[in-house]
């Protein structure tokens, strides 16, 4: 059997994210693995804090929402709350980007940023942002995208 792409061990990380599969999670990652979150000030050092976090998730995780099938072959679901519409990358650096749903109902984006280390996920830093209301001042010099 061929060892996996990076792209294909980022695309099974997100995937197992989906399934909440945290032993196939655990299992792609590198064991010295840390998660940054930039806008809160927090780090996770180790997969048995990511796990814990998500075991206290309160209320539970999000479990009854929907699946989103988008796009082709290039384009992915990742959760049922977060979708995957791009992965890229080369080498051990990747990028994805898309959007999560909320248990409040709102949709936020998401960008995420990987560091693989010898086939596994090292380094993640991930951002989420609400959308909010282009201003109308420089409506002149741009295009709206849906």
């Amino acid at each position: 059997m061929a060892k996996p792409s990076n792209e294909e061990i980022v695309r099974r990380y997100l995937a197992a994210h989906a399934a909440h599969d945290y032993d196939a999670v655990g299992a792609l990652r590198d064991p010295d693995w840390t998660v940054e979150w930039p806008q809160s000030g927090e780090r996770v050092r180790g997969g048995a804090n990511d796990r814990a976090i998500m075991d206290n998730w309160p209320g539970g995780l999000p479990s009854d929402l929907s699946v989103r099938v988008v796009g082709s072959e290039d384009q992915w679901v990742a959760t049922p709350f977060n979708t995957i519409h791009r992965v890229v990358g080369s080498g051990d650096f990747w990028f994805a980007d898309g959007t999560s749903v909320y248990p409040d109902g709102s949709t936020w984006f998401l960008s995420a940023l990987m560091q693989l280390r010898e086939g596994k996920v090292y380094r993640e830093t991930w951002y989420f942002a609400p959308p909010f209301d282009a201003p109308a001042w420089r409506a002149a010099w741009v295009e709206r995208m849906s």
